[in-house]
């Protein structure tokens, strides 16, 4: 499982690990990869910018679980090769997004956080140019905190 945007790995890495898969997780901040390293050895993390992402391997799962939303649309849309070029033979996609197009600043902590989304008609369109096919959309999913969330597997 690729887990682009992996935090300091708890809930969505941990939960994965303990079902038994081997998580590769990718952040851009060193903290929250040095955080996974102690706290899950065993497992790969790499510290860089996920739209930089070029790993060798290819992924049964790829996740990017409130963290791909936190980029600007268009390196959002510059996105979904490098999702398919980590896709291995019907691999399955999932991600959040916002509800709607637009642009939003949250904050966490105290501090402003930006939010981008597409609309739903051009993830549909940038998954099915990619290779994925939309499993499930669910939009404000109350059983996902409100989060929109999109499933998708790779067709080949």
């Amino acid at each position: 499982l690729l887990d682009l945007g992996c935090g300091n790995g708890a809930p969505i890495a941990a939960y994965f690990i303990e079902q038994g898969y081997r998580v590769t997780g990718v952040d851009g901040a060193q903290a929250m990869i040095a955080r996974c390293r102690q706290r899950f050895p065993q497992q790969e993390w790499r510290q860089m910018d996920m739209r930089q992402l070029d790993l060798p391997a290819k992924f049964d799962g790829l996740l990017a679980w409130d963290s791909f939303f936190h980029l600007a649309c268009d390196d959002q849309r510059r996105m979904f090769p490098l999702f398919r070029r980590h896709a291995g033979p019907h691999a399955a996609l999932m991600f959040t997004s916002g509800p709607a197009d637009g642009v939003a600043i949250g904050s966490f902590e105290g501090q402003p956080l930006f939010h981008a989304s597409l609309a739903p008609e051009e993830y549909r369109r940038l998954l099915q140019e990619n290779g994925f096919r939309v499993v499930d959309h669910v939009v404000e999913d109350p059983a996902c905190g409100g989060r929109t969330v999109w499933l998708a597997q790779g067709i080949e």
